[in-house]
């Protein structure tokens, strides 16, 4: 459909792609990411089962014939499907029915429990994980280097100009969400507190009708705000939240409420590199936390500009987390997958990027330019420990910098891109 003022995503040509290969798309994640305004421009004809218009007539329709929704130009938009789960089943009956590719594309902003869902799609209905905007897609990456280009390890230098650190901080507290790109940042910094009391005040419940305690899940997210970018256990977010606020969680709470979270497309963790690199080193399994958007974390934790100014760490965190909701991006979109590495020798890689085909680049991410060294240092001997004991070496070693102002290769052969300059 024509959408004026659309901004382009990522994800745009994946789905073409989907839709020329599959008889429907699922496009799943976080609310407000943009779904449903990329699905409007990839569709000829639409139907919102949360439309409000009629007291909910939609819904109430979906509920009562859900084969009337379905009759209209291809592709054809179903917004928020799980607010009426028989939608998934009869679309996937419709797909087998007509034997066409591209007929529909679905959106769901929470997976609905199985209860209900006859089939699993497999074959008929693909599903596509959006998240929201880089800075690439926001207009706040140049894009001068190209990270699929970087990952074969085919870059050439170039200047990409200064970057301020309030201009990075403004980047985290405000987000990734479309409709906050064009307002003031100080506007724009109160959309993911609100995003926040949504989904305690009400997407918690409505998901599946349970009542939980709102001060519990509030601890639990600002907990797992203080642990942005780390490999804290379950067990270390009980603690913190007994430690810091002074309230008693259980573990099994816990548990259950970050499964609920992640229904919600709320968290994005990284999964801990599984590659056999080195037979003589235990690695840890552990994943990585990361809120669906770095600006969570900033809400959750009341941080503002002159607060990071003053507080560093906490800075450093978010700006990895920026950065690697940014690879994650990037990286899907040529088929690459995002890890990270950490043994119990206490060596650690920030990122890893796995390519489809077994190569892999490693990453690591720092805020200042006086920490490239000791970044590149740190890549370069666990590459060479890799190298010695006989395993599968990263194709190429990068530092991602907040400060730098050039994409370069350095005497050691490992890059330097600045995360306002990348793109896919």
């Amino acid at each position: 459909m024509d959408i004026i003022g659309y901004k382009h995503r990522v994800v745009d040509e994946e789905i073409d792609v989907y839709l020329q290969a599959m008889g429907a798309l699922c496009i799943e994640g976080p609310k407000w990411c943009g779904k449903t305004w990329t699905s409007r421009y990839h569709a000829n004809s639409e139907f919102f089962v949360g439309d409000p218009e009629g007291n909910f007539a939609n819904r109430k329709l979906a509920e009562l014939s859900v084969s009337a929704i379905l009759p209209g130009t291809t592709p054809r938009l179903i917004d928020e499907w799980q607010e009426v789960t028989s939608i998934w089943d009869a679309i996937r009956y419709e797909v087998d029915k007509r034997g066409e590719k591209g007929q529909f594309i679905i959106t769901g902003s929470s997976t609905p429990q199985k209860k209900g869902i006859l089939h699993s799609g497999a074959g008929r209905i693909a599903r596509l994980r959006m998240r929201p905007m880089t800075l690439f897609e926001s207009g706040r990456s140049s894009g001068t280097v190209s990270l699929e280009a970087l990952c074969n390890d085919n870059i050439e230098t170039a200047l990409t100009g200064e970057v301020k650190l309030t201009d990075i901080i403004d980047f985290i507290i405000r987000g990734g969400w479309p409709e906050s790109q064009d307002l003031p940042i100080d506007i724009a910094a109160r959309i993911p507190g609100q995003y926040i009391n949504a989904v305690i005040e009400d997407d918690a419940h409505r998901i599946d009708g349970v009542q939980r305690n709102k001060q519990k899940l509030h601890l639990l997210l600002r907990s797992l705000a203080r642990n942005e970018s780390t490999t804290a256990s379950n067990s270390t977010l009980v603690k913190d939240i007994k430690d810091t606020d002074y309230e008693d969680i259980d573990r099994e709470t816990v548990k259950n409420y970050l499964a609920l979270f992640d229904r919600m497309f709320l968290l994005d963790n990284q999964k801990p590199f599984s590659a056999n690199l080195r037979s003589s080193v235990r690695v840890k399994q552990a994943e990585k936390r990361h809120l669906a958007d770095p600006s969570l974390a900033c809400a959750l934790l009341g941080a503002t500009k002159d607060m990071l100014l003053h507080d560093l760490e906490t800075l450093g965190f978010l700006f990895e987390a920026l950065c690697e909701r940014d690879l994650r991006v990037y990286g899907d979109s040529f088929g690459a997958s995002l890890y990270h590495y950490q043994d119990y020798s206490g060596k650690e890689i920030d990122a890893i990027l796995e390519m489809s085909d077994g190569e892999w680049v490693a990453f690591e991410i720092k805020l200042g330019a006086n920490q490239i060294d000791d970044a590149a240092k740190n890549l370069l001997v666990i590459k060479k420990a890799i190298h010695g004991d006989g395993g599968k070496e990263p194709k190429a070693c990068c530092v991602i910098c907040g400060m730098s102002n050039a994409v370069y290769k350095r005497d050691d052969g490992v890059y330097v891109a600045p995360i306002t300059a990348l793109r896919p």
